[in-house]
């Protein structure tokens, strides 16, 4: 009776294994943005708050498709993320920036994010990074049409 008690209770409450990138993502924003191992990209970036319409400086980390914000270079933990999967990267232009970084959802229910760096050197550097980090994290269907549907190469004799 007792072992059939232990079954139903393990079936009304499985145990839930994370995947590795949670785990290391949960990790990551414990740390203070130096500490954080092989970033991507890192610098300042000003993010668009909606609410407000406010352009507020934050110093960002990029590592494995997640842009992690910390108030400062100093800061002991990341105050907020983005995991990027599936977001699509734009450059778009605004009256009284240069040119701005729009990240785009894959879904209407999530947000669009926009960010612009100090230079339009800088946007650059940024928007090269994000797509690579992105495209790192493609799902697999997605990865062979992407790779169904490349130009043919010509093969050498």
């Amino acid at each position: 009776m007792k072992r059939w008690l232990e079954a139903m209770d393990k079936a009304a409450h499985p145990v839930r294994l994370n995947h590795v990138w949670e785990d290391v993502t949960l990790h990551n924003s414990g740390l203070p943005p130096l500490a954080i191992k092989n970033p991507e990209c890192l610098g300042l970036l000003h993010r668009l708050h909606g609410s407000t319409d406010v352009w507020v400086q934050h110093y960002c980390v990029l590592k494995d498709g997640c842009l992690y914000f910390y108030a400062g270079l100093r800061s002991a933990q990341a105050s907020g993320g983005l995991y990027l999967q599936g977001y699509r990267v734009n450059e778009q232009t605004l009256s009284f920036k240069e040119s701005i970084i729009e990240l785009k959802p894959p879904s209407e229910e999530l947000k669009t994010f926009y960010f612009c760096a100090e230079n339009k050197t800088e946007n650059q550097r940024w928007i090269t990074a994000l797509e690579m980090s992105i495209k790192k994290w493609l799902p697999l269907h997605q990865a062979i049409q992407d790779f169904i549907n490349r130009p043919l190469e010509e093969t050498r004799m």
